[in-house]
């Protein structure tokens, strides 16, 4: 059980994606603390990948444990990719937010009118009767 709970205080944080925003989990700002205390040793995929796969090898041994061997398996292997291709954990930080005028919200109104049919079109159109 001592296991789960490190691959859970591992896991929990996510990482800052290279494009785009990341969304940051509820609480997740203290685990990525921790994280960071333990640098390349926590970062480095690869060393995620071999922590996985030794953490599922004496789970194999037991019928009971066998689908939990199989997803630390799974994450090892995906882990091993990532590292492959370059990839590391990198934490989310949150930049500090400047505050904002009220004059830079309020944008300009529109200096053209907006587009018109003309005017014959304009004009209403006598109702048809119908029978």
């Amino acid at each position: 059980s001592a296991a789960g709970v490190l691959v859970c205080l591992l896991e929990y944080p996510r990482s800052k994606r290279k494009k785009g925003s990341t969304m940051e989990r509820c609480g997740q700002k203290y685990l990525t603390a921790v994280v960071k205390l333990f640098g390349p040793l926590t970062r480095n995929y690869y060393i995620r990948a071999i922590l996985h796969a030794a953490l599922a090898v004496p789970a194999g041994f037991l019928l009971s444990t066998i689908l939990g061997t199989v997803c630390l398996g799974i994450a090892s292997g995906i882990y091993l990719l990532a590292a492959v291709r370059g990839e590391e954990w990198r934490p989310i930080e949150q930049k500090p937010r400047e505050p904002r005028h009220m004059g830079d919200t309020i944008k300009q109104p529109p200096s053209n009118p907006p587009p018109r049919p003309p005017a014959d079109a304009r004009k209403k159109q006598p109702a048809e009767v119908g029978g």
